[in-house]
């Protein structure tokens, strides 16, 4: 492979990767900031549970998704809003998509959106005509944070950058030379357009939030939630897929297959949303953007996949977990044979 395309597809990569740690970093600042009870009357409203899973859901990256496991393993919501929920994330790969194909992203959202709140509908219909188990909670409960976090302690500020720690002088350096990098027009192309202007806009932001936050934000959150977890297998996936295609359409005629064996493309994007982990949507997501594949094959890949919003529902209930993915899978294999049949 040519050494030019090396350094092209590495910076695609480091554009894409740094736009989810800067989604990711404000997701997780806005949710520390606005924590709250949860309505104990959510439990008595099943219709509107399913709404809010969407909604859970559907927001950039798996702590929607975490949020509902964690209320359904505790009871609070149904299993119908569980799989409106699985079936409305993307996981980290929506802070991709919107890097990527943002107009796209927009529109595959809403769609998928409506088709979990329909799904999620029909299955709190079909569950009336069932015998209810009395079930207790699975006693699980993610990132219930011990201490509240005053993300903005004026009379520290200094204080803190003068003995800030590794974790904290690590980010602040890497943001400065990203937002140099943009500024410069190495990174983001020489045009400033709307993209460009984001980027450097967010880096800044993001450059306030480790700049102030405390200590334990930074360890807690920041590095050791998203750094430490997410990012080394986003940027992984995303290198890792881009080869991948290029290495396809290199040596093999993948357009020419596809379009013959438009079925199985779509059985294999299926299959794969099994997977409960981020990064192989990021194939097919891929393949979309280079025109590829149809829209409605990566609406059915989209459908079944959760980034790895699901890894806490399969390590204590292994049954809702292959129930959610079952269900999962067949409406998104009937949506995605829909449209590659009609549309």
């Amino acid at each position: 492979m040519d050494l030019s395309i090396v350094f092209q597809i590495f910076t695609r990569t480091i554009m894409i990767t740094s736009f989810v740690l800067m989604m990711m970093l404000v997701i997780d600042y806005l949710n520390v900031q606005s924590k709250g009870v949860w309505n104990k009357k959510l439990q008595q409203k099943p219709y509107l549970q399913i709404f809010f899973a969407a909604i859970l859901g559907i927001i950039p990256g798996c702590l929607g998704a975490f949020t509902v496991v964690s209320l359904f393993t505790h009871r609070v919501v149904s299993f119908a809003a569980l799989v409106t929920a699985m079936i409305s994330t993307f996981g980290d790969e929506a802070f991709v998509m919107f890097a990527m194909m943002p107009e796209k992203a927009l529109i595959l959202s809403l769609i998928v959106f409506v088709i979990a709140i329909v799904t999620g509908m029909l299955i709190l219909f079909l569950s009336n005509y069932f015998p209810k188990k009395k079930e207790n909670s699975f006693g699980f409960e993610y990132h219930d944070d011990e201490q509240k976090c005053i993300c903005f302690p004026k009379g520290e500020l200094l204080e803190q950058i003068k003995t800030m720690g590794f974790e904290r002088a690590l980010l602040i350096s890497g943001l400065f030379l990203f937002s140099f990098f943009i500024i410069t027009g190495k990174l983001g192309g020489h045009e400033w357009d709307w993209k460009r202007i984001t980027f450097l806009i967010g880096s800044l932001f993001v450059l306030f939030i480790v700049s102030t936050v405390p200590e334990h934000f930074i360890k807690e959150h920041l590095w050791g939630h998203v750094i430490k977890k997410h990012l080394p297998r986003i940027f992984l996936w995303t290198f890792g897929a881009f080869v991948l295609i290029y290495v396809l359409e290199g040596y093999l005629d993948i357009e020419q297959w596809i379009s013959n064996n438009v079925i199985w493309m779509l059985v294999i994007a299926v299959l794969i949303g099994i997977i409960p982990e981020s990064g192989p949507h990021l194939i097919f997501l891929t393949l979309f953007v280079n025109g590829t594949i149809p829209f409605s094959i990566l609406i059915a890949s989209s459908i079944v996949q959760d980034g790895h919003g699901a890894l806490p529902l399969l390590a204590e209930s292994r049954k809702s977990f292959i129930y959610m993915k079952g269900i999962n899978m067949i409406v998104g294999f009937i949506v995605g044979f829909i449209g590659l049949t009609f549309f």
